[in-house]
């Protein structure tokens, strides 16, 4: 290795240290946003709205793939390529959607966690479905166990990265979703797990509920479509964080099918009377590639 490129290398680890140090100390109080791009465009410009932190989407990825959100479909490769350029196009903390491991053992966990770490994320998150329509969730012991090869993995890399655990139990239709989510995050807690999300919980009881049952962990709110609260009212459900998943991807997609069906169905255009404007769009990327030093 050239002296310039352990220069180079030395200084990429000192802004992923300093990303990960920050990102952490935004769990220790209050509530923040961490909205969720799927692509460089879609990060640059979170970036330029001033949000402290993003967070990848599978679904947004998948779908701008061509793919549905499956990890068996959208692969590890790819989902870390994913990560690896959104993490690189971005100069605030990056948390990693990173399903469920890319990994059916601990041992295969721990090795693609690892991975992910390389890329410079802040955090990353593993959760606990399985793909499987018969058993959707894992057994709370294998569940651990792949908490627990995480944790181990993060900390052998001696990176500072933050685990989030998810527990899926509203998203598979768990028969008591809140009190086995409470069960799951509890036992992610003691596993090593630094945030925990149990993505699909709305109500205002349920979500306290959690909070007061994880507590001192912080949670992850997903909130990827209206669901009657606002950023206010959600910290003061104690939240620590909300993230969005695939809802910006999602209301992207939905005006483009909004007017590409009226397109087809009626020969209108009335679709794009809420287009964005061209000129802000391409000024805003000129501008930002400048500030990026291209032309150098």
């Amino acid at each position: 290795m050239t002296h310039l490129a352990e220069v180079e290398r030395s200084d990429h680890i000192a802004a992923f240290r300093g990303r990960r140090e920050a990102f952490r100390a935004l769990h220790e109080r209050g509530c923040f946003v961490i909205p969720n791009p799927w692509d460089i465009g879609s990060a640059r410009y979170l970036q330029h709205l001033g949000f402290v932190a993003m967070a990848t989407t599978s679904a947004g990825f998948a779908f701008s793939q061509g793919l549905p959100d499956s990890d068996e479909i959208l692969t590890r490769d790819r989902t870390l390529e994913n990560i690896a350029e959104i993490t690189a196009a971005v100069d605030v903390p990056v948390n990693a959607d990173f399903g469920s491991g890319y990994g059916k053992t601990p041992f295969d966990v721990a090795d693609s966690v690892a991975r992910c770490v390389a890329t410079g994320v802040a955090g990353l998150s593993i959760e606990d479905a399985t793909g499987s329509l018969s058993a959707p969730l894992y057994e709370l012991p294998a569940a651990v166990e792949r908490v627990q090869a995480a944790r181990e993995a993060i900390d052998r890399s001696g990176g500072g990265v933050l685990l989030t655990a998810r527990a899926e139990c509203y998203l598979v239709g768990h028969y008591d979703a809140f009190r086995e989510s409470i069960r799951r995050l509890q036992a992610y807690a003691e596993a090593g797990a630094d945030v925990l999300f149990a993505p699909g919980v709305q109500e205002r009881e349920e979500i306290e509920g959690i909070v007061k049952a994880i507590h001192p962990k912080p949670l992850n709110l997903l909130v990827a479509h209206d669901i009657g609260l606002d950023v206010a009212d959600i910290a003061a459900l104690g939240v620590r964080r909300i993230s969005v998943g695939g809802g910006l991807a999602l209301a992207g997609w939905g005006a483009f099918m909004r007017a590409a069906q009226a397109l087809k169905a009626n020969g209108t255009f009335s679709g794009l009377a809420h287009a964005a404007p061209y000129g802000e769009i391409n000024d805003f990327l000129a501008a930002d590639l400048r500030q990026r030093g291209w032309p150098s």
